[in-house]
């Protein structure tokens, strides 16, 4: 199951995570009053579609130079501008296909002076059957182009589930992002948090991408990605809570583009023929299961 940015990074958040200030808006009527709760003077517009490379995106219905999916504002009508520009239109990335989505809802965040962009994400690793960090000093970029060109910058750590993220394991995250000063102590801090997070929510992806080292040496999550296990949202009644309001939305909405959002939300999958295997991740253990017709619903 997949949530929003805006739903990730206030998930993060709670567990303590350095995030920007933001606001989720769906209208462009709302824009403007949304940017005057943050500081400013800078502002960042970013669409909220389950896909990535946004930044880069183009709008079917704009012109072939307008600007992507993230756009910074500096000013409040610039917010408004931007806002206009993108909702209800159609965004294409490289993850959407040419058919695109509909951007319904946009995040406004209070900007920052980036001085460095790293990655970081936590998975399941089933080569070793626990969860593992995968950082790399390459961020803001595709980190498939950067494990295809450049592996030597990827570092990957598996975590004891018992222990967690010890000191240890925390200062070779940070050497491997080349951490220092401010920088260092915030990852010290931030890792375990990220690693509980993660734990505690059930998560089978978090990734953060960018992760930022600002110009005051501190770190920030800038952009967050979050997958949920759906076989244990039972044990996460607010993290459904996030669904149920993603299929609200939905509903308000017109056209193919939401039946397509209705139908990933259910997250049915019809089954055809007479045999089916059941497996549990690309590398776990499969067991083949043999279906009679008739036999089984």
């Amino acid at each position: 199951m997949n949530i929003h940015e805006y739903q990730a990074k206030a998930v993060l958040k709670d567990f303590g995570a350095p995030v920007a200030d933001g606001v989720a808006i769906f209208s462009a009527d709302e824009a403007e009053a949304a940017a005057k709760q943050l500081p400013g003077p800078l502002w960042v517009v970013k669409t909220q579609i389950h896909a990535g490379g946004r930044g880069k995106g183009k709008f079917k219905e704009l012109p072939a130079d307008a600007k992507g999916g993230v756009r910074l504002a500096f000013s409040l009508d610039e917010v408004t501008a931007h806002a206009k520009d993108m909702l209800g239109n159609t965004l294409v990335t490289k993850q959407t296909g040419e058919a695109g989505k509909v951007v319904n809802r946009l995040y406004i965040e209070d900007g920052a002076d980036i001085e460095r962009e790293l990655y970081l994400s936590i998975l399941v690793d089933r080569t070793v059957g626990r969860p593992a960090f995968v950082v790399s000093t390459e961020g803001g970029m595709d980190i498939e182009a950067v494990a295809e060109e450049t592996p030597e910058k990827i570092i990957t750590l598996p975590i004891d589930p018992e222990s967690g993220v010890t000191e240890a394991d925390a200062a070779r995250l940070c050497d491997a992002l080349a951490l220092d000063g401010a920088a260092r102590q915030d990852g010290m801090t931030l890792f375990p948090i990220l690693h509980k997070a993660f734990v505690e929510k059930d998560m089978s992806l978090l990734e953060v991408n960018p992760l930022i080292v600002m110009k005051d040496g501190r770190l920030r999550v800038l952009d967050a990605k979050v997958s949920f296990d759906g076989n244990a949202m039972f044990r996460h009644p607010d993290i459904m809570e996030l669904a149920r309001h993603h299929r609200r939305r939905c509903k308000r909405d017109r056209g193919v583009q939401t039946r397509s959002c209705l139908r990933r939300a259910r997250r049915r999958h019809r089954l055809h023929g007479q045999r089916g295997r059941v497996s549990h991740g690309d590398h776990g253990h499969h067991q083949a299961v043999r279906r009679r017709a008739g036999e089984l619903p």
